[in-house]
């Protein structure tokens, strides 16, 4: 004991605690600091949110709020996620080019580096829908099989057997889905946009969402190639009634017309 008190009275003993504890310190710090990445990644994300905040008070504040909390010329934006930005505008569908029953594709106003922009912006007011990697929505990865089968019972009733599209009520409309983006595909999914209902992970998983943009990949192939004819724009049974009236039914009037034209003419010789 009387060894140790002399330790603790020695000049350096003050020094050597003082030492000690700093390299407790730095160890820790250097334990539970977040890595150099994370805080790079966090401040490019900042960088974003900056800019895309610049860009929605320029081109989207006057009709959804200067925070896009919404106003009487458009929605809120709170929540409804990036994945969500990255659809609408980079479809072109907004900025809206005018009001109406349904907002129109067109050409997109804003590059993809600005629509990133936008989108971490909106993402920041509330979390939503997350704009999805290229994994998720490559065709390749889905079964076109399985697709058909879930396009036919979620999709057809408005979109078509085969996604040409069809009319709704009001002057609403299903768009053609023939040549549309995969990653618009599996956007337009998630987030239910305009009339269409959403299907969140949660009721369509991911791989379900694959399986049916690989089912609309094919079909969009197999049209120049269909074994079972003439598609007749592959619009259902109204085109098809139609033709099977107007050719069908013709050309059985017509013969009977030449076969009633034969017999009187035999009856009368």
């Amino acid at each position: 004991m009387k060894k140790l008190s002399a330790r603790r009275r020695h000049p350096l003993a003050a020094l050597v605690v003082l030492l000690f504890a700093l390299a407790a310190t730095g160890g820790l710090y250097a334990a539970l600091a977040p890595a150099p990445k994370a805080q790079a990644d966090d401040s490019s994300q900042s960088i974003q949110i900056t800019e895309g905040k610049k860009l929605f008070s320029v081109g989207c504040a006057s009709c959804h709020g200067a925070h896009g909390q919404g106003s009487s010329d458009g929605p809120s934006l709170v929540g409804v996620g990036s994945a969500a930005v990255d659809f609408q505008v980079g479809t072109g569908r907004m900025p809206a080019q005018q009001p109406g029953p349904q907002i129109q594709k067109k050409p997109g106003q804003y590059t993809q580096a600005e629509i990133d922009q936008l989108a971490a912006f909106i993402a920041s007011l509330g979390p939503g829908p997350v704009t999805p990697n290229a994994d998720q929505y490559d065709p390749a990865g889905g079964d076109s099989a399985k697709g058909g089968e879930l396009f036919r019972t979620n999709c057809s009733q408005c979109h078509n057997f085969v996604g040409k599209g069809g009319a709704l009520t009001d002057g609403k409309y299903a768009p053609t889905l023939k040549g549309v983006d995969p990653k618009h595909i599996y956007e337009a999914m998630q987030t239910g946009p305009q009339n269409m209902p959403s299907f969140p992970d949660t009721t369509m998983p991911s791989q379900a969402k694959a399986d049916i943009i690989a089912y609309l990949q094919a079909v969009d192939t197999a049209d120049s190639k269909n074994p079972g004819g003439f598609t007749l724009g592959s619009l259902g049974p109204v085109p098809e009634g139609l033709f099977a009236y107007i050719f069908g039914i013709g050309a059985l009037i017509a013969v009977a017309t030449w076969v009633a034209a034969r017999t009187t003419k035999a009856k009368k010789s």
